[in-house]
């Protein structure tokens, strides 16, 4: 069964709404006019339930089927990024230094498109969630979701997500089981020393030189401490210091992200991440504080969800792999995967810039393929006369 029939009637549609919320980008938790425009929507296909201000601007839409069944909970992401867009598209985006350059306004159409046919239709026993978050970008919205109760105040027994892929052909599907995104940690190093004049090092504590030895052993982390089987990414990303070409400064600035999806692993990166800026900061007389902030879990899957939404994503694409690679990215989706089993999966964007790219948009084409795929599952988990 190649995409529904009815959701490519209105592929038109999908694509207008796709492009308004593209010109409209709203960032973090203030997507007050995403979810406005949203619940507009949701109200004309004739929703039974609209549950707006979780998490400051999320919305949970209510579907009922024909008959009693459970709830099976369908997400996408609402927020855009801190980034000027370069694309120069006619429906590029109107708000100074806002873009939707991750793909959210295609997941936010995709899941509209499910919410038409599926309030139409009604081909199910039970009732679908409709969850359309915001701050998945910074803010761990789907965590803040999950913390106001939405799985247990909605009965959710099962959750899916999909996310565009860049250069994946147009409506293909990838995704694993276990784990398939990493969790996301990131650490600040302030150190202090004792500025002076460039001409008489002697008379200073250099945080300079103590920033570069702490940076060169950082990278020591994933080539001598962790096993080589065990998937890791340190990276060091911003170094800040200094103010002139004759002046030894008083600070230092280090900045990094950590990926990992064990927590022993994640464990070893904090403890030897302390060894070293102790470490280092006596070697070289000056003092430094770590501050290493733990973020998104690793995004986990469902084995038996996992299977099941790869069948599913073979209903409607004939380009499915169900044992892909896992990503070193990070999805706060995860948060939702803790409390209830289900699956993340990737549908293909065709050829375009990667994420968080000035020039990324979304592929209109795909809408139509993942607005079935979360109908499908919706049909198939929860089937009439089951």
């Amino acid at each position: 069964m190649p995409v529904i029939n009815r959701i490519a009637e209105f592929a038109t549609d999908m694509t207008a709404w796709r492009r308004h919320l593209h010109q409209h980008p709203e960032i973090g938790f203030a997507c007050h006019e995403t979810a406005a425009f949203v619940v507009e929507r949701l109200r004309t296909f004739g929703v039974d339930e609209i549950h707006e201000g979780i998490a400051t601007s999320g919305v949970v839409a209510i579907v009922n089927g024909q008959g009693e069944g459970p709830t099976v909970g369908l997400r996408a992401d609402m927020d855009a990024l801190p980034m000027q867009e370069t694309t120069g598209l006619d429906y590029a985006s109107t708000t100074k230094g806002k873009m939707h350059a991750c793909g959210h306004d295609g997941h936010t159409t995709m899941l509209l498109g499910a919410a038409r046919y599926l309030a139409e239709t009604r081909n199910f026993a039970g009732r679908v969630a409709l969850i359309f978050q915001p701050a998945e970008e910074a803010g761990g919205g789907g965590g803040v979701m999950v913390e106001e109760g939405i799985m247990d105040r909605f009965g959710i027994r099962e959750v899916y997500a999909l996310h565009c892929a860049p250069d994946a052909p147009v409506g293909s599907f990838y995704t694993t089981p276990g784990p398939i995104m990493a969790a996301v940690d990131t650490f600040h190093i302030h150190i202090k020393g004792k500025g002076g004049h460039g001409a008489f090092p002697h008379e200073t504590a250099d945080p300079v030189v103590a920033a570069v030895g702490m940076v060169n052993a950082i990278q020591t982390i994933v080539s001598r401490n962790n096993f080589a089987e065990d998937a890791l990414v340190v990276s060091v990303t911003q170094i800040h210091t200094g103010s002139a070409d004759n002046i030894i400064p008083e600070t230092a600035y280090i900045n990094g992200t950590v990926r990992t999806f064990d927590p022993k692993v994640q464990a070893l990166v904090q403890r030897r991440l302390q060894g070293i800026v102790a470490g280092q900061a006596a070697a070289y007389d000056v003092t430094a504080e770590l501050d290493y902030e733990i973020g998104y879990p690793a995004t986990i899957n469902d084995p038996a969800k996992t299977a099941f939404a790869t069948d599913v994503a073979r209903e409607v694409s004939a380009d499915v792999t169900g044992d892909a690679m896992r990503e070193m990215g990070a999805e706060d989706f995860s948060y939702m995967l803790q409390e209830r089993p289900g699956a993340y999966l990737f549908v293909g964007n065709g050829p375009s810039a990667p994420w968080h790219h000035p020039d990324f948009d979304f592929a209109d084409e795909a809408a139509p393929a993942g607005a079935s795929f979360f109908a499908r599952v919706v049909e198939r988990a929860l089937p009439l006369g089951g």
